[in-house]
């Protein structure tokens, strides 16, 4: 692994890495999700520092999130008395976590960054234990009201933003799991919510780090359009690959990755 002297000297064969990671990230968030364990270790491999890493890796990935929250806006337009609370409690978050991470040192990031894979692993592993205990969702789709205890959720999808700033592998595993224990409501106006709070808290975020000096913007230019391609790629080819093969591949990359950092 190359060291970071404060500027970046990175080839074309660096940059088209870092892409082709990128597309592997959509493509897999798109299927079963954990995109920022395969992005987060290629840049920490190109010689990004760690915190610079995280940065690059959610100004790149942003774009996706955009683009699923758009997939899915129908399914918010009938939730106008929660939406405008969780949009900001999501982005409060979101600016506190990145905040938080802007704040961190190298070092201390960098001895969290093993135990935060670890548990974005064990999120995976779990997703579908997870979502097979979730409560039923109702037949009918409500009108929208705030629904369960509008405090503990608002505080609920803050916690998420937060984590979303900070690091935010398996956020969408975490958004699904608080809003179907929280929210009486169709699986899938939750996972438009879902949506909503990872898009909100993601680009809060990435606003606040293109403005911190710290993200290497070559690598995030080359890494956001291939994102939305393996996105879009992801989403074709969903029916015809298994999602628990694929998390299961992503998971032995996160681990070896957590266990490099113990070395």
């Amino acid at each position: 692994m190359r060291t970071y002297s404060g500027t970046m000297d990175l080839s074309v064969a660096d940059h088209a890495l870092a892409a082709l990671a990128a597309a592997a990230a959509g493509l897999v968030n798109a299927v079963a999700g954990g995109g920022t364990l395969i992005t987060f270790p290629t840049l920490l491999a190109l010689g990004v520092p760690a915190v610079s890493s995280n940065m690059t890796n959610t100004l790149a990935l942003c774009p996706g999130y955009v683009g699923g929250t758009l997939a899915q806006r129908d399914d918010l337009s009938g939730q106008r008395r929660r939406v405008p609370v969780l949009a900001v409690a999501s982005a409060t978050g979101g600016l506190i976590g990145s905040i938080l991470l802007a704040a961190s040192s190298e070092r201390l990031f960098r001895t969290l960054v093993p135990f935060l894979i670890l548990g974005a692993c064990l999120l995976l592993v779990s997703s579908d234990r997870i979502k097979a205990a979730l409560p039923p969702r109702p037949p009918v789709e409500q009108a929208g009201r705030m629904g369960g205890a509008p405090v503990t959720l608002a505080v609920s999808v803050f916690g998420i933003g937060v984590y979303a700033g900070y690091f935010g592998a398996g956020i969408g595993i975490i958004g699904l799991a608080v809003l179907s224990v929280t929210l009486d409501e169709t699986m899938v106006r939750i996972n438009a919510l879902k949506q909503l709070i990872a898009f909100t808290s993601n680009v809060v975020a990435a606003v606040f780090f293109a403005f911190s000096g710290k993200v290497v913007f070559s690598l995030a230019l080359v890494m956001a359009p291939a994102s939305l391609l393996g996105g879009n790629l992801g989403g074709r080819v969903v029916r015809h690959l298994n999602p628990r093969v694929m998390r299961a591949v992503v998971v032995t990359v996160g681990v070896a990755v957590a266990l490099n950092f113990w070395r």
